[in-house]
């Protein structure tokens, strides 16, 4: 099951992708408010709301308001091993803020304070219940679902210090969706990621290549601290990023920039 956030002239609203169409799943302003019932898989699969054409649909953040959204570094193995860095024993974490999420086909304007803008495509975990102290097997049943981000980064800023957070904080820097597609239609060990800038392909890595898997990620947060309905973990970037290039590659206005997960979908997301 594919579910999204739907733009309307009303506002918002929460639906399934079925073949053509949207449909509506009444009661519910977007998937971030539906994961809050517990009983939202039956809700979002027996919904018969009024049906909007995918054509031409404009889609919002699939969860516009998580109460957390964390961030993984360093975490596909090739990539590290690239790198000549030993595999780290436990992830890299940072955080962003609802603030910083945009929707699959928003623009996302460059800012003057730093010309060095880059992409990281990324695969990106919703949380659908609360998890707090779970181990793996518990973590893997609270996964509502997978969706794309892009954790689009300011790295003049990012690595004016040792912490990276005022890099990857941006307002309106990182879209996210175009759809939350449910366990049972989506498997990460099948897919891939593909990232492009004007067509060209900058990122292309298999999924299965994570170290730290989606189930791990969260039992590995839950022993900190609760994470909840709607809460999104993206789990990091494969190589290809514009920093690490000879010479470096930066987004400028004018710029298209495409990732891809089969068996998702894919963010277009204009520089400007």
């Amino acid at each position: 099951m594919k579910l999204a956030t739907v733009r309307t002239a009303d506002g918002t609203v929460a639906a399934r992708l079925d073949g053509d169409a949207f449909t509506e799943i009444p009661g519910y302003a977007d998937i971030g408010a539906l994961l809050r019932d517990e009983n939202w898989h039956r809700l979002a699969a027996d919904a018969d709301g009024r049906r909007i054409p995918a054509a031409g649909a404009e889609l919002d953040i699939v969860v516009p308001n998580p109460s957390k959204v964390l961030c993984t570094g360093l975490n596909y193995t090739s990539h590290i091993e690239e790198m000549g860095r030993a595999l780290p024993s436990h992830p890299t974490l940072f955080a962003k803020f609802a603030d910083s999420l945009t929707g699959p086909a928003d623009p996302v304007a460059t800012v003057p304070e730093d010309p060095e803008m880059d992409w990281e495509g990324e695969l990106a975990v919703v949380v659908g219940c609360t998890a707090y102290r779970v181990d793996e097997r518990e973590a893997a049943d609270c996964i509502a679902g997978y969706t794309v981000a892009n954790d689009i980064s300011m790295r003049g800023w990012q690595y004016r210090t040792t912490e990276w957070l005022q890099g990857k904080i941006w307002a309106r820097s990182t879209p996210v969706g175009p759809v939350l597609t449910t366990p049972d239609a989506f498997d990460p060990a099948t897919a891939t990621l593909r990232t492009t800038v004007n067509g060209t392909t900058v990122q292309e890595h298999a999924l299965d290549d994570l170290l730290f898997t989606p189930a791990q990620l969260i039992a590995y947060v839950s022993t900190m601290l609760p994470l909840r309905p709607g809460d999104l973990i993206l789990t990091g970037t494969p190589g290809g990023v514009g920093r690490a290039r000879t010479p470096r590659w930066y987004l400028r206005a004018g710029d298209v920039v495409e990732v891809t997960i089969n068996g998702i979908g894919t963010l277009t997301t204009p520089i400007t």
